[in-house]
């Protein structure tokens, strides 16, 4: 069996996401912060195992702000740390 580990992406606005335990070597944390026409907010999120498969979630994004009508959106990709033990909660 695979050995399992944590993996944590801490967002530039101090949001800290832990994935795992995982065996798969994900390296990229990407997180989406749209901004809806009735002003609410809806996150979506994932991980990615290349920066640059992370960075083409954002051309994603881009056809899903047109096809939603969503007035605006946040895109981020943070790397994940990768650690034997989760994150003290």
């Amino acid at each position: 069996m695979a050995r399992k580990f944590y993996l944590t992406a801490t967002m530039p606005d101090g949001y800290v996401k832990t994935i795992g335990p995982t065996g798969t070597a994900f390296s990229h944390y990407w997180r989406i912060v749209a901004v809806l026409q009735n002003g609410k907010t809806e996150v979506f999120w994932g991980h990615a195992k290349t920066l640059a498969e992370a960075r083409g979630k954002q051309a994603a994004a881009a056809d899903a702000a047109r096809q939603r009508g969503w007035t605006r959106y946040d895109f981020e990709i943070a790397e994940l740390e990768r650690t034997s033990e989760p994150p003290c909660t």
